[in-house]
């Protein structure tokens, strides 16, 4: 993937590393209340506890709450997508919240630039860039992403300004710092979670199938009786069933089997529904 910067003017996008950036480092823009950042992160710990299937959403929205921003987000590398989708917006907020579920391209990328460097980034985007995707969105006058890792799974978090030249300063950065561990901490659970549930999944079909096949002997048994007497009567090759009363003419075993074959058919058709495909 090819690392040069993207120039403003032809894609929209400016990525610059905020640790090497002496303007950046010189922001006094404001006084967080830092018992309130505490206060907040300690929400979001008891929200990773009780409710972890929705702190990545949380976090965008203690981002805005906290940094003041216009717009915040979670984005996740998709390595199985295609270039034109392989950056998917999994949480977001304020401005662009409606944006949830959206896809990035590979390249140009501000998601890309960010995690191949490895640091948290200045962020800039004008209208090309949003004409180039064809949608339309407010343009990002000031912004910080930061990259975060979990395994081989790899995505970023940003805040935003849509009008402000100046927006961010350090003090932001370092709780976007550890909105980026909370954001790696949530991708874990959420992972975890999905597993568990598909070991669930797994498992109660393997206790249907158990039953199914309970079920399915049933009319196997039947079906294997009516053919061993069918059988009997061709062999002995007699017109006269009244002197064997537990055997039929061809008809009434044709009946029989008929109506074995369907509960047989219903039941199989269950047991090729259950995931035994995803087991592991």
């Amino acid at each position: 993937m090819n690392t040069a910067i993207p120039a403003l003017e032809e894609t929209g996008l400016e990525v610059l590393d905020l640790t090497s950036d002496a303007a950046f480092a010189a922001r006094q823009l404001h006084v967080r209340d830092a018992l309130m950042q505490l206060e907040a992160l300690q929400r979001l710990a008891q929200c990773f506890v009780e409710r972890p299937e929705t702190i990545l959403q949380e976090l965008v929205n203690a981002a805005v709450n906290l940094c003041g921003a216009d717009s915040a987000g979670i984005s996740i590398e998709q390595s199985d997508k295609g270039d034109a989708d392989y950056y998917q917006w999994v949480a977001t907020a304020g401005e662009y919240a409606n944006f949830l579920g959206a896809t990035l391209p590979r390249s140009p990328s501000a998601c890309g630039l960010c995690i191949e460097r490895g640091q948290p980034q200045i962020l800039r985007v004008s209208k090309p860039f949003f004409d180039l995707l064809g949608v339309e969105a407010l343009t990002i006058t000031d912004g910080i992403l930061l990259p975060w890792q979990v395994e081989e799974t790899r995505g970023t978090i940003w805040i935003v300004a849509h009008g402000r030249i100046e927006a961010f300063d350090s003090n932001d950065l370092r709780l976007m710092q550890s909105l980026a561990t909370f954001a790696a901490m949530g991708v874990r659970q959420r992972r975890l979670q999905d597993k568990l549930i598909e070991q669930a999944r797994v498992s109660a079909a393997a206790a249907m199938a158990n039953e199914l096949a309970h079920q399915i002997n049933n009319p196997l048994q039947s079906l294997t009786n009516l053919l061993y007497l069918a059988s009997e009567d061709r062999e002995s090759n007699s017109s006269d069933v009244s002197d064997n009363p537990t055997r039929g003419d061809a008809k009434t075993l044709a009946r029989q089997a008929s109506g074995d074959l369907h509960k047989l058919s219903s039941l199989v058709k269950k047991l090729l529904t259950l995931p035994f495909s995803r087991a592991q």
